[in-house]
């Protein structure tokens, strides 16, 4: 070991120069560097030889070294090189150590790269960087953009920034086909789920594993790191990546304004799925937006952020809507004030329409649907939510059963007028009726066993009055998924709660915003 780590005694002691006056050595000479290698080889085999000695002898030895060393510029560089020599061998060894589990891994493993680039894009985007970081065949795998098609970075917290997004659209590219980013409490709604959000901390909607302590007014007090920036790699490398996006899934980004969201939609125009939750945007710039860049759009699904102060939606945006986009069966607006003019030129223009969900909004009275369900539209709907509608008319929902009795839409399935206010009362605009008595339930569902029938409201005087509430009650709203009623083949359940009443005017106002 000795001969190996001192200086012959053959030779005699070179002075002590200043390292900046050394010369550079001389470029190794291509023909000698197969004998030199071998060399190398040699000389790294006697050394690594060394890894079975006590460490206490190598110590000295390495110290007797530089003992023989005069000069502190000579001692400092053998320092240097040993370190040096040491990063460089562990560095060889965990690069040897990968190659040789990865070449294991492609051996024990019993998938071909290409069945196991479709697992992992099935993979949540945490779990698919686990499997990245296990081993070089995984992470190759991992990177496939096939793994990155279907992005969902939704999260209960904020932990999402705007950096984790733009490399995961761009490890996509072309195959980019779903994204869903925000805070989202609850559990998401699966596609085409007629599943109703709900406004309120006080609903008696339970979300399961969701404290109360975390049921809070999101917007302003829940900051995610996503900006209004956020969606801004849909747009580059010519728009490549929202060129191919087919579903775009927002949730409570509370920097997201207007331009930033018809901005990203402009970059979209093969959307068929738009989900928006919780954002700061307005309802008629956002659907003028939709009506022109995303003309092959099937699913909309918007819930407002400011339940019933939303009145911006105009007649000719309707309209337009109806035009451009003639491909779309499903339609939710959710805590918009909506007129029934406006809705009905929205469901009797989509000639494909088959899912409608108006729960929370202000002003419906339910006058839309007249005469609608047969030839002059709306005869597809199979999905029918006016949850909490407050000013709902219990005269316009027994129209709607006289239609069902008569023959009208054939194709509906799923109804829900429930309200934790009960019904606006016929002929009486502050009066509610909190019961079904002049609306034929029961030979609807003698006649029509299919319709799932949802018809929960408050006993009559449960509900407290605002005034007896505290100002921090009245600002607290949080949207939520909950699932459908399990009673949901009992036909008609009715249920009473202890629920508050909307914060709002009495009046229907079916004038244009």
């Amino acid at each position: 070991m000795d001969t190996l780590l001192h200086t012959p005694t053959s030779m005699s002691k070179r002075p002590c120069p200043f390292p900046s006056s050394r010369s550079p050595p001389p470029p190794p000479n291509p023909n000698k560097l197969p004998n030199m290698n071998n060399q190398v080889g040699n000389l790294l085999q006697t050394f690594l030889n060394l890894a079975d000695s006590h460490s206490l002898s190598i110590d000295q030895s390495f110290e007797h070294l530089l003992d023989s060393s005069p000069c502190d510029a000579d001692q400092s560089i053998l320092i240097d090189r040993a370190l040096k020599l040491g990063s460089l061998l562990l560095e060889a060894g965990n690069n040897s150590a990968r190659k040789r589990s990865s070449v294991h891994n492609s051996l024990t493993w019993a998938l071909p790269p290409d069945l196991t680039i479709k697992l992992f894009s099935m993979l949540d985007a945490q779990s698919l960087c686990y499997a990245a970081a296990t081993c070089s065949m995984f992470y190759k795998c991992a990177m496939d953009p096939l793994c990155y098609a279907n992005i969902d970075l939704t999260t209960v917290v904020p932990k999402v920034n705007n950096a984790v997004v733009s490399t995961m659209i761009q490890r996509a590219g072309k195959a980019l086909r779903s994204l869903k980013l925000g805070i989202v409490p609850g559990p998401t709604l699966p596609h085409g789920s007629c599943q109703p959000l709900v406004y309120g901390i006080r609903n008696a909607v339970e979300v399961s594993n969701f404290s109360w302590n975390d049921k809070k007014t999101r917007q302003g007090k829940e900051s995610s790191t996503l900006t209004r920036y956020c969606l801004t790699p849909l747009s580059g490398d010519n728009g490549a990546a929202g060129a191919v996006l087919r579903g775009l899934h927002l949730y409570n980004i509370e920097r997201i304004d207007n331009t930033s969201l018809c901005g990203a939609l402009s970059a979209c125009p093969s959307l068929l799925d738009l989900e928006i939750i919780g954002l700061h945007v307005d309802l008629r710039q956002t659907l003028v937006s939709v009506s022109m860049n995303c003309p092959l759009i099937e699913r909309l699904f918007f819930e407002s952020s400011k339940t019933g102060r939303d009145d911006s939606l105009k007649s000719s945006t309707c309209v337009d809507l109806v035009n451009n986009c003639p491909n779309l069966t499903s339609l939710a607006l959710r805590g918009f004030k909506l007129y029934d003019y406006k809705l009905r030129i929205l469901v009797k223009g989509f000639c494909k329409l088959k899912y409608v969900d108006f729960s929370t909004s202000y002003s419906i009275t339910g006058s839309f649907l007249r005469n609608l369900g047969g030839d002059m539209g709306g005869s597809l709907l199979e999905v029918l939510i006016f949850r909490d509608c407050m000013h709902l008319k219990e005269l316009e929902v027994a129209r709607l059963f006289a239609s069902v009795l008569a023959g009208d839409f054939r194709f509906l399935r799923y109804l829900d007028i429930s309200n934790r206010e009960g019904l606006a009362a016929a002929g009486d605009s502050y009066g509610r009726c909190y019961s079904l008595s002049i609306i034929p339930t029961k030979q609807v569902l003698e006649e029509r066993p299919d319709i799932c029938l949802l018809a929960e409201f408050p006993s009559e005087g449960s509900f407290v009055d605002l005034s007896q509430m505290t100002d921090s009650d009245l600002t607290s709203e949080v949207s939520l998924s909950s699932q459908l009623s399990s009673r949901a083949s009992d036909g008609l359940s009715f249920m009473c709660t202890s629920e508050i009443n909307y914060s709002s005017d009495q009046t229907s106002g079916n004038e244009e915003g």
